[in-house]
């Protein structure tokens, strides 16, 4: 029977892959063929309306079952919770999960036991959401200053961020926020695309697609770099040529080189004027990234989307060693890492160009960057979210873009639920595709029936 004080009843985790490698989506120096996936959870409570909150972290597919388990581990927290509690503190729990001493050893908030608590803390978040009947970003930009201020872990950054920083950083962030969300809701947030640039594509194919973003109206476009040269020399300037002068063209090594070789390659890639260079070296490396920094200029330095927690992020920006910080929805401990993150790159008058793609990515971290374009910087000056026309298609509120710009989401939530049929479909190993294609028996399993699997 529905409970009228509703509690969290269940906590189902899925493995869920889609065969992206088959095409070379996504394919890049360091990871030449990723199957896109997701450790998906839902949260069930036994809330009249039958309120649900989903979450994820994303994987490039081995290993995405050790994510899953990861997740799993955390149930004894979770389950029980009052929902009323969880919507009104998402950072209570965020606590308690980052604070568990044996769990915490795995980590310290790192790795895959972070990640799986970033999974979780965002299904909190798409639940709080779901029921405010608001999406994420709203639920946000609307919340009191105090409440937000009061959401962060300063915890390891109260050298780089006081709390008294980040009320002052909030309230300037309200004024004249009723025209940034009408603007907002007009037009959107501007977007770069990544669809032409995986490193497997031919040139014929990224000519094609890089004229294609063009026309849809994309202001910036990435490569992938960093395996052989006199290929992307050949690409870049193929690249070029396609989208103009007036088009900026990003490029993205993946953490594959060592510091002098990140200076080196980028210097002789100058001539296609890239405007970042993105995951030059190790992100663990904050003093390598200050020195690419400062040799490569006015080449811009970009990174985060593998930088594990909000201290190294600071350590990043105090060294001065990063010109555009990028978040990443679900690498971090969830939202509330993300907030954290935001005003720390508020702090440093870092511009924030959050990390997307993989499988939900651009759905989740959309609702960041519209958040922190409200209520933080209250600009798009040199913002931009990425884009990846993949998988959009299974979530039952995908990312609409209009003119090279994010449309904002209206749907409550955090944009995190997965059609049911997909999840069927993609469980690994014994959902419908992948138990046909285990057994051989699929006529062409490149297509993986209704999934859209190329750009």
């Amino acid at each position: 029977m529905p409970s009228i004080n509703p509690r969290i009843t269940a906590v189902d985790t899925y493995d869920i892959r889609f065969p992206t490698s088959r095409e070379l989506d996504g394919s890049d120096a360091m990871n030449p063929d990723p199957d896109y996936s997701a450790a998906y959870l839902v949260l069930r409570t036994d809330a009249p309306d039958g309120l649900e909150g989903h979450g994820f972290t994303f994987t490039i597919g081995r290993g995405n079952d050790v994510q899953v388990a990861a997740i799993g581990a955390l149930r004894a927290h979770v389950m029980g919770r009052s929902v009323d509690e969880l919507c009104a503190d998402p950072g209570s729990l965020s606590r308690d999960l980052i604070g568990d001493s044996q769990l915490r050893w795995l980590g310290p908030e790192k790795g895959v036991m972070h990640m799986a608590v970033g999974a979780v803390v965002n299904a909190v978040w798409d639940l709080a959401a779901r029921r405010a009947g608001k999406p994420l970003w709203k639920l946000l930009a609307d919340a009191e200053p105090q409440w937000l201020a009061d959401q962060v872990d300063y915890r390891y950054i109260a050298d780089a961020l006081t709390r008294d920083e980040a009320m002052d950083i909030l309230r300037r962030g309200r004024e004249d926020r009723a025209g940034r969300e009408a603007d907002l809701l007009a037009r959107g947030f501007p977007a770069y695309t990544t669809s032409p640039g995986w490193l497997g594509y031919s040139d014929e194919k990224l000519t094609r697609l890089a004229h294609q973003a063009v026309n849809d109206g994309f202001r910036q476009i990435k490569l992938k770099v960093g395996a052989d040269l006199d290929d992307d020399v050949r690409r870049l300037r193929a690249a070029r040529a396609a989208v103009g002068p007036d088009v900026r063209v990003a490029i993205d090594a993946n953490q594959r080189w060592n510091v002098d070789e990140a200076v080196a390659w980028t210097n002789a890639l100058a001539e296609f004027e890239p405007y970042w260079i993105e995951e030059p070296t190790s992100p663990d490396d904050i003093l390598g990234h200050a020195t690419v920094r400062r040799a490569v200029a006015p080449v811009k330095v970009a990174t985060g989307e593998h930088v594990q927690n909000r201290i190294v992020f600071k350590q990043l920006l105090q060294a001065g060693a990063i010109d555009v910080l990028q978040l990443d929805a679900a690498r971090v401990g969830g939202v509330n890492e993300n907030l954290a993150i935001l005003l720390l790159a508020a702090k440093f008058n870092v511009p924030v160009c959050p990390h997307a793609g993989g499988v939900g990515l651009c759905e989740l971290v959309q609702h960041l960057a519209m958040f922190d374009y409200l209520a933080i910087s209250g600009s798009v000056q040199d913002r931009v979210i990425e884009y990846v026309d993949h998988l959009h298609e299974h979530f039952t509120d995908p990312v609409v873009i209009r003119d090279g710009h994010y449309l904002a989401p209206t749907a409550p939530g955090f944009s995190a639920r997965m059609h049911p049929a997909s999840i069927a479909r993609f469980t690994y190993p014994h959902g419908e595709f992948w138990a046909a294609d285990l057994a051989g028996t699929h006529e062409n399993p490149g297509t993986a029936g209704h999934m859209k699997v190329t750009a």
